[in-house]
């Protein structure tokens, strides 16, 4: 993959920075933060999910993809943050760093797959469930269960899948929200459905997919990401995992390209599977 053309990416894009608006009375808030941290906003608590505020996804922000886009809402205008949703231990999805923030100013509970916890705890957090597939969290202020993947963990060399990887479901009011974490195309999406519910509103990655005979054991493009939204049978479904660290060799704007051409070759209307600008938020109820 090394040896693979990399279309180039501007060296920093700058976003009009968000407030968060207030839930006012609805099932939840979502505000898209950038990459695949997004801010849900419940009245039982506000949860963040894979947080990333470091300014490279590699080990002690030295190394790895440098940050094209900052984080759309500064980390000091986060509202009170009660739940982490941690899908997996890959650097752009697990920041010790951003962890250890968080800790210091939230004492947020982390729910996370098996296998996650220790690394967890060492950035400071204090509360943190572990879950296999299909279980359900125990001390979380709302419900949210750990849903499969297929995808893999490592944080060196020497550690290839020691833990466990996923994405969640939460359920805020009447809203049921899933949040795929970081995954390639499978027939678990049908499961998900089946087994926890309609979905209101999916979460779903299209970006970092090329080259296809490297990534696509491990990540979805947006044509099955577009499936993916109709094995679901979701009413609404937001893309994400896309303009922030280059992670593979697509251009920054392919994912959004590709995924309007995905929704009409499936006969998906724009509204029902879109992408939010960095820093935009969307009522549910």
């Amino acid at each position: 993959m090394l040896l693979e053309p990399r279309t180039p990416w501007p060296a920093r894009i700058d976003e009009p920075l968000r407030r968060v608006p207030r839930l006012d009375g609805g099932d939840a808030v979502v505000t898209f933060i950038g990459h695949a941290t997004f801010l849900i906003q419940t009245a039982a608590g506000n949860i963040l999910t894979d947080p990333i505020y470091s300014q490279r996804a590699g080990p002690l922000n030295v190394l790895g993809p440098r940050r094209v886009r900052q984080p759309a809402v500064p980390f000091d205008d986060l509202p009170t943050i009660s739940t982490v949703l941690l899908s997996h231990n890959h650097y752009d999805h697990c920041d010790r760093r951003t962890l250890g923030l968080l800790a210091k100013r939230f004492d947020p509970l982390v729910v996370t797959p098996l296998g996650n916890g220790a690394l967890v705890r060492s950035a400071g957090i204090r509360r943190v469930e572990e879950l296999d597939w299909w279980q359900d969290a125990k001390t979380s202020a709302l419900p949210i269960a750990l849903t499969p993947a297929q995808h893999f963990s490592a944080r060196s060399p020497l550690d290839r899948n020691r833990a466990l990887w996923g994405g969640f479901t939460l359920v805020a009011g009447g809203a049921r929200i899933f949040f795929a974490g970081d995954t390639a195309y499978a027939g678990f999406f049908r499961a998900v459905r089946q087994r926890l519910g309609p979905i209101d509103l999916a979460l779903l990655p299209i970006g970092a997919y090329e080259p296809r005979w490297f990534m696509q054991i491990v990540h979805m493009n947006p044509a099955e990401a577009a499936q993916a939204h109709l094995d679901l049978e979701a009413s609404e479904s937001v893309g994400m995992h896309f303009g922030t660290f280059q992670m593979t060799t697509e251009g920054i704007d392919e994912p959004l390209l590709a995924l309007e051409d995905a929704r009409r070759a499936k006969n998906i209307p724009p509204s029902r599977f879109r992408t939010l600008q960095f820093g935009e938020s969307m009522q549910l109820g």
